[in-house]
């Protein structure tokens, strides 16, 4: 069960963090470049998959949540990933 619960922990605060990440993007979205913009709309494809598969974990099987994590943590990054370009961006138009 520690293992689950592990799980849960740690998906949950990447969840929080990207969210957290993710909204402070948001509100500096309507100062930024077109390319910029473009790179949010696909991040905001990828953090809805995102956001339904983390939630979803907490849900799924002990035996298929090990692939489940691996590709939400995949995803997870995907986004972080996507928020540095973002923000490298944001900040370069300043």
């Amino acid at each position: 069960m520690s293992g689950d619960t592990d799980l849960k922990a740690g998906l949950a605060k990447l969840l929080q963090d990207l969210k957290h990440e993710r909204d402070e993007l948001n509100v500096q979205m309507h100062l930024a470049k077109a390319e910029a913009r473009d790179e949010w709309r696909r991040m905001e494809e990828k953090w809805k998959h995102f956001h339904g598969k983390a939630t979803a974990v907490g849900e799924v099987a002990a035996d298929s949540s090990k692939d489940v994590e691996a590709a939400t943590r995949i995803l997870g990054e995907e986004l972080k990933k996507g928020y540095v370009r973002i923000r490298e961006a944001i900040v370069a138009q300043k």
